[in-house]
């Protein structure tokens, strides 16, 4: 590349219908930079195709595949001349109704994401037609040509070497020609079968490009401008923060804000490539930049919230100076597939939470019949559920003097579960229950930010 390269990637909302299409575009056409564009489903789809994948009843199945259609037709319509790509469209729909009568028969996480990936293919190729009827010269291109991943279907994991490799010699060149347009989520395995990256895997897509053409930005424009120090919903009156480190915004999204998927700043970070987080509604707003590091990192920096937690204590008399009790603990839970979360111990017992994020099937209880069997006949286990994890996210918590007191003086009102600090000196962890935990965050967002 002659010039400095900017990945711009659109999430859902930016590309729901015509005008969120024709906002974007605006906003890739207002950076010269951006020669790369890359879009996820227009909102909704994805949930359609997924629930298609299941193999619904035949009423429903209708009624899906209807809602795919008009989602997509009344962009067509708006067109200058939608005879163009209506057919192609349409072939895509033909596509997805073979694909959803066959799942009715059998299904199967290979034909998911083969049903699903038409989502990312129709809103790319709308996309196209919209920047060309405004007269640019943009160029589809069809990501799986170049993002190998394993065949793990559903979270596939990309080969880098090859796509920086297959990146360099079949995309590189073509940016410089017109302003190319693909799909984020999306991959293809060894044997050219279609796969998906996972959750947030259109994020992961722009930040494995970037990485493999060694752009100066990455931009994840949203339906939100940036991210805040915590959910505008519960606190109107959140500030945006404008720089925040890598760091602190993966520890952000782990602990259950929904901005940026904690993986798919990896591969930007491992380059030192600059994140910006902005709202294709109102991109004059501003943003968020995330970046390898920021100066004078204040003490506290946003508060996160995860709900319908589930707290586990094994009570054990066997525990008292014994060896092997958390070994052994440990060792049932990973055969059950179980990854813990948050953990405190006493003398007498262990007390722990189980994460559930990251999942594409959190609804399934992980608490089945026979883990908690296994678990009994080592000790008596109690269960919690409706709790909701806080996590206090900041810089050198764990030297800073006085936390304890700013943090926990003001929750006096409130029952605190379970108390996780130390560990990190970016988090401050504690479960209350699920009905506080609005309360919580107002409390300390007032005392510690306003």
């Amino acid at each position: 590349m002659s010039q400095a390269l900017t990945v711009a990637k659109f999430g859902g909302t930016s590309v729901a219908d015509f005008d969120a299409m024709n906002r974007s575009a605006d906003v890739v056409l207002s950076d010269s930079s951006s020669r790369l564009v890359v879009l996820s489903a227009a909102a909704g789809v994805t949930n359609l195709l997924v629930s298609l994948a299941k193999g619904p009843e035949q009423a429903q199945r209708v009624f899906m595949l209807d809602e795919v259609r008009r989602i997509h037709h009344a962009i067509i319509e708006r067109l200058a001349q939608p005879q163009i790509i209506c057919d192609e469209i349409d072939r895509m729909l033909e596509n997805i109704t073979m694909l959803s009568e066959a799942a009715a028969l059998a299904t199967s996480n290979a034909l998911t994401d083969e049903l699903v990936s038409h989502g990312e293919l129709m809103s790319s190729l709308l996309f196209v037609e919209i920047l060309r009827q405004r007269g640019v010269n943009a160029q589809w291109f069809d990501i799986r040509k170049i993002m190998r991943t394993d065949d793990h279907f559903g979270r596939a994991e990309p080969d880098t070497l090859t796509l920086a490799e297959l990146a360099g010699t079949q995309l590189k060149p073509r940016l410089d020609e017109a302003l190319m347009v693909t799909q984020g989520f999306i991959g293809s395995e060894v044997k050219g079968r279609t796969t998906t990256l996972g959750r947030g895997g259109s994020d992961y897509t722009a930040a494995l490009l970037g990485e493999a053409l060694y752009a100066s930005r990455i931009d994840i424009w949203t339906d939100v401008p940036g991210i805040y120090t915590t959910d505008p919903r519960i606190v109107p009156g959140a500030k945006r923060i404008d720089e925040i480190t890598f760091e602190e915004a993966a520890e952000m999204a782990t602990f259950g804000a929904k901005v940026l998927h904690p993986a798919t700043l990896l591969p930007a970070v491992r380059n030192g490539i600059p994140v910006f987080v902005g709202s294709s509604k109102a991109p004059q707003a501003g943003g968020t930049r995330v970046c390898l590091e920021s100066a004078n990192p204040p003490l506290f920096r946003a508060l996160a919230l995860r709900r319908k937690q589930t707290l586990l204590t094994l009570h054990s008399l066997n525990m008292l100076h014994a060896r092997g009790f958390l070994a052994e603990v440990f060792s049932i839970l990973a055969r059950h597939n179980i990854s813990v979360d948050l953990i405190t111990t006493s003398e007498v017992s262990v007390a722990l939470t189980l994460d559930t994020t990251g999942s594409t099937s959190t609804e399934d209880n992980l608490l089945t019949q026979s883990l908690l069997t296994e678990l009994s006949s080592l000790c008596r286990v109690e269960v919690e559920e409706n709790l909701a994890l806080v996590a206090l996210i900041g810089n050198n918590l764990s030297q800073a003097r006085g936390v304890g007191k700013e943090v926990f003086g003001v929750l006096e009102p409130f029952n605190l579960r379970l108390i996780c600090y130390g560990a990190s000196s970016y988090n401050l962890c504690f479960l209350v229950p699920g009905d506080d935990a609005e309360q919580v965050i107002q409390t300390l967002h007032n005392n510690l930010f306003d």
